[in-house]
């Protein structure tokens, strides 16, 4: 039987439904390559793909014994490098970076009492825009470690700056505008740093900004500018989806619903300490 008529005896193709992650190890020469990849009904995502490569020394090749040496030596800390980078594993999300003490929101909502900002619509709002009226940048800490931020020795000295003002009255040479203005570019600067960090880490270009926090047009403009320099993109919303909302609890609750969770009222609960990567994800297989 030639192969037209193998091919039109053959049942007709039927696509798979189900949702496949594979790992491929490639190690063929002198460069180590580990990558996870998903594939779905509607879509292909590259979960992680790194590389580890042999190099030989300046004008030499490179013999096959050296590098499967090299291979042999990198392969475990390689592979789980690259299950540690991919965006979740085992149906849970990853955090690549979180702050060591408080929230930025925290941190901003705090130094709005000390200026004593309006609270209405929000204390960020307001010092959101009346950072928008400062031009001086004045030094603060800048704190990351790794992949995480620490916020509280910043607010300390944005705190003790505000407190000069205070005392030097009108001859202060800075205003409330300008502490707005430098608390705020610091804060961004560093959260901007570790999510470029973590893009670099798993390969992605594209971000996306969620919380209260994320609904400050500023943030919105330093990360989208990160992100194009990447050649990536931002995501972010207004008000309406980014501020504490009913919809995003609704919207996770069906989710959880549709994939067969069920939480009988009597066994409900809350708590402040649910963190992100304790999320049972069934519903992004």
């Amino acid at each position: 039987m030639d192969t037209a008529a193998a091919a039109a005896a053959m049942p007709p193709f039927t696509p798979d439904k189900q949702s496949y992650i594979a790992i491929g190890l490639e190690g063929s020469a002198n460069k180590l390559g580990i990558g996870l990849i998903q594939h779905t009904p509607a879509a292909t995502t590259i979960l992680s793909n790194l590389r580890h490569t042999f190099v030989s020394p300046p004008g030499t090749g490179f013999l096959p014994k050296d590098t499967a040496a090299h291979h042999r030596a990198h392969l475990v800390r390689l592979a789980l490098s690259a299950l540690a980078a991919a965006p979740y594993a085992e149906r849970r999300y990853r955090i690549f970076g979180e702050t060591l003490d408080i929230a930025v929101g925290n941190c901003l909502d705090r130094f709005a009492r000390t200026l004593a900002i309006s609270n209405d619509p929000a204390p960020g709002y307001n010092i959101e825009q009346l950072a928008k009226k400062g031009s001086r940048l004045l030094e603060l800490p800048y704190t990351v470690k790794g992949m995480d931020c620490s916020f509280s020795g910043i607010l300390a000295a944005a705190d003790g700056l505000a407190a000069q003002m205070r005392a030097a009255g009108d001859a202060a040479d800075f205003s409330p505008a300008d502490l707005c203005f430098s608390l705020q570019e610091t804060v961004f600067a560093m959260l901007v740093e570790i999510t470029e960090r973590a893009m670099a880490h798993v390969g992605s270009s594209q971000v996306l900004i969620v919380g209260g926090v994320g609904c400050n047009e500023r943030l919105q403009d330093m990360m989208g500018h990160m992100a194009r320099e990447r050649g990536g993109s931002v995501y972010a919303t207004d008000e309406r989806f980014c501020i504490d909302n009913g919809i995003m609890i609704a919207h996770a609750g069906l989710l959880a619903y549709e994939t067969g969770f069920r939480t009988p009222l009597a066994e409900s609960q809350c708590t402040q300490r649910f963190r992100t990567d304790e999320v049972y994800v069934k519903w992004r297989d």
